[in-house]
């Protein structure tokens, strides 16, 4: 089991950015991929971004490719998510989860973290 924590959500204005941060813990996080979802009120929650823990690959939702970095610290264990040009539809409950293996498809991500709001104003 992997135990995940994010952290760095917040209120911005359109156009600003925010980088939001997620530290893995557990015997075995080194072995997973990380991804980044996201769920605004009344919305199912979508994905955002993942990353291969190992090779580095990474992969964006279109609604966010261009402006948000998925990035990770091995040696700390921690996922960052670099957002910019933020938007008031990026409006949502934000989430770190881990998959044993590299997918966008939220049913493989089996340990999530409790989220982190951010809110975009316009």
């Amino acid at each position: 089991q992997v135990q995940l924590v994010e952290s760095g959500g917040g209120l911005v204005q359109a156009g600003g950015s925010l980088r939001l941060s997620c530290a893995a813990s557990g015997r075995t996080a080194s072995n997973y991929a990380m991804g980044w979802f996201r769920q605004a009120p009344g919305k199912e929650r979508e994905f955002v971004a993942t990353i291969a823990w190992s090779s580095g690959d990474r992969y964006y939702a279109a609604s966010v490719k261009g402006r948000f970095t998925i990035s990770r610290d091995n040696a700390k264990n921690t996922v960052y998510l670099q957002m910019n040009s933020l938007k008031p539809e990026d409006t949502a409950v934000y989430y770190c989860a881990a998959s044993p293996v590299t997918t966008t498809n939220t049913a493989y991500f089996g340990s999530w973290g409790q989220g982190t709001q951010v809110t975009v104003s316009s």
